[in-house]
């Protein structure tokens, strides 16, 4: 009995494999594009900057902020990223907090911790959990769904 277990073990352990595999290649790939929007928007006083992060969204992207509301397309929501972030604060990716998650014939959903930093003080008081649901289509990725929530004190 004991080799039958050890067996199946081993079995199930070798079908995972490639799986985990695929989860941490999707990973990699999802907080290189995560970083990438938010180096643009860290950087959005900048016209180009702004554009490119706008570049990452689909235009009919909804966007739920705890606090904030929601926005129902691209250009709303990088108006009022332009009026209320730009220049006044940064992103940071709380360390330890990214998961991306695959979904089956559409894209990834990326999930996390992250920190907004004031650029006049270089106060990081802002802490929020955020979801990302992402689409991919011929080859590009775009952010169709954002969750920002529970926003708190970073303690």
């Amino acid at each position: 009995m004991h080799k039958v277990s050890l067996l199946l073990i081993t079995l199930l352990s070798i079908a995972s494999a490639p799986i985990l595999a695929n989860d941490a290649t999707l990973t990699d790939q999802m907080k290189s594009l995560d970083t990438a929007v938010f180096d643009a928007f860290n950087q959005c006083q900048q016209p180009e900057e702004l554009e490119r992060h706008a570049s990452f969204f689909a235009e009919d992207v909804e966007f739920y902020h705890d606090n904030g509301g929601v926005t129902w397309d691209r250009d709303s929501m990088i108006a009022n990223t332009q009026n209320n972030a730009c220049g006044h604060f940064i992103r940071k990716l709380v360390e330890g907090t990214f998961n991306a998650h695959a979904i089956k014939d559409f894209g990834a959903i990326t999930e996390g911790v992250h920190v907004f930093c004031q650029n006049k003080t270089n106060k990081c008081e802002g802490k929020a959990d955020f979801v990302m649901i992402w689409r991919k289509v011929d080859n590009k990725w775009e952010i169709t769904r954002v969750l920002s929530y529970g926003h708190r004190e970073n303690n």
